[in-house]
């Protein structure tokens, strides 16, 4: 079962709600009972670039290296 963030229109609390697939229903808020909005979520994702490699520069033409 996925995992979606919901928002109340109505008193603003935010919480994250485990979700059956295919529930048609949006959750209510647990604080004032109002049906909840979903909300986009995003997502993070981590790069490592090794640290000996300078950064690659892209104003130049040919993307040459600047150390």
């Amino acid at each position: 079962m996925p995992i979606f963030e919901y928002k109340c229109p109505s008193c603003g609390k935010m919480q994250e709600i485990l979700v059956k697939s295919g529930s048609g229903k949006a959750p209510d808020c647990p604080d004032c009972g109002k049906a909840m909005d979903k909300q986009f979520s995003s997502f993070a994702a981590v790069v490592k670039q090794a640290s000996n490699i300078p950064p690659q520069c892209h104003g130049c033409p040919k993307g040459c290296h600047h150390g």
